[in-house]
């Protein structure tokens, strides 16, 4: 059986001789608690080497269970998050690879929202690399880059939301907003929220499982917690959305065929300076009342050829999951064309 953080060792990552003039240096510390340090450091200590040597003007040290700091300010928040990032994966696995720590650094040194390489968008909690699958989806990443506003559109399991997410966290780990938002609106088939327990947002959050998925496979849990309480990523439903202006943000509307025309027309005019939108929706799973306009149709309709908004359509050939879930789709079209 492992011993948990009990032996005493020391590792000291000297890069002193390679600092430049630095004008403000700060220190912290890390307790790692409840962690095998074998298997948290790496064989010959490889983990720890291979962050030192990403921050070469940063000194790391390890004291037994205890990881020192010393840099710049900069350079020590970086370090801190990844080491958070680290810890809160081995609490998942159980281990830590060279392959975790080259992701985890690589997301949190990603500069630009847009320059991917190889279609990486970022690296999730897992290290693994989050990346766009099919034609249509690059498209998406795209049209985001060049337009404010943007409509996806498709059938389920195309990745509309997953990969609009993924922007949306980009944006926000690159600093390019100060604020993720995401929402949908209250509507769901065959469901009454009102028999639901809790207030408007404590009803709906069940539904918005999809995107908290998402977020769980893209951002450690303790920093998401975090961001969440801070209101730095907001998960709510659209009627919170009413009489706000949404500056600097990345703002995601889900599900946007289930808008009314009139609930359409509030969010769209809710952003602000510096802010970017994507609305996904499928128009052949609307699940509002028969008499009622959806108001994802009447804005494509409305809006289409205005410049800076962008579409992008994907279709059963860019489904993602199941093989199966492409059958299905071509199944329902081909009876509705019946």
């Amino acid at each position: 059986m492992r011993n948990l953080c009990c032996a005493r060792f020391v590792i000291f990552v000297d890069k002193i001789n390679s600092f430049q003039p630095i004008t403000s240096l700060i220190e912290k510390s890390i307790v790692l608690e409840n962690i095998s340090l074998i298997d948290f450091l790496g064989a010959g200590n490889k983990n720890i080497l291979q962050l030192s040597s990403a921050f070469p003007k940063s000194r790391i040290i390890s004291r037994g269970n205890e990881i020192l700091m010393k840099g710049e300010t900069t350079d020590i928040i970086q370090i801190s998050d990844i080491l958070a990032a680290l810890i809160d994966h081995f609490h998942q696995f159980g281990r830590i690879t060279e392959e975790n720590v080259k992701g985890y650094i690589t997301q949190e040194k990603q500069d630009l929202i847009f320059d991917d390489v190889d279609g990486v968008l970022l690296y999730g909690t897992r290290g693994n690399p989050i990346k766009v699958k099919t034609v249509n989806q690059q498209k998406l990443v795209q049209s985001v880059k060049e337009n404010d506003l943007v409509f996806a559109l498709g059938p389920a399991g195309t990745g509309k939301t997953y990969i609009s997410v993924a922007l949306a966290v980009r944006a926000l780990k690159s600093k390019q907003v100060k604020k993720l938002i995401i929402t949908r609106p209250a509507v769901e088939a065959g469901e009454n929220l009102g028999f639901l327990p809790g207030d408007l947002k404590e009803k709906i959050d069940p539904y918005l499982r999809p995107i908290y998925d998402a977020l769980n496979d893209m951002v450690p849990s303790e920093k998401l917690k975090q961001y969440m309480e801070r209101e730095i990523i907001e998960i709510a439903p659209l009627a919170y959305m009413r009489g706000r202006t949404l500056n600097n943000a990345f703002i995601l509307l889900d599900e946007a065929q289930n808008t009314t025309p009139m609930q359409m027309k509030m969010f769209l005019t809710r952003m602000g300076p510096d802010s970017k939108m994507i609305v996904t929706g499928d128009s052949t799973q609307i699940d509002l009342p028969r008499n009622q306009t959806s108001g994802l149709n009447e804005s494509v309709r409305i809006l289409n050829g205005v410049k800076g908004i962008g579409f992008v359509e994907l279709s059963e050939k860019d489904v993602v999951r199941h093989k199966l879930v492409r059958e299905i789709i071509e199944a329902y079209q081909k009876d509705q064309k019946n």
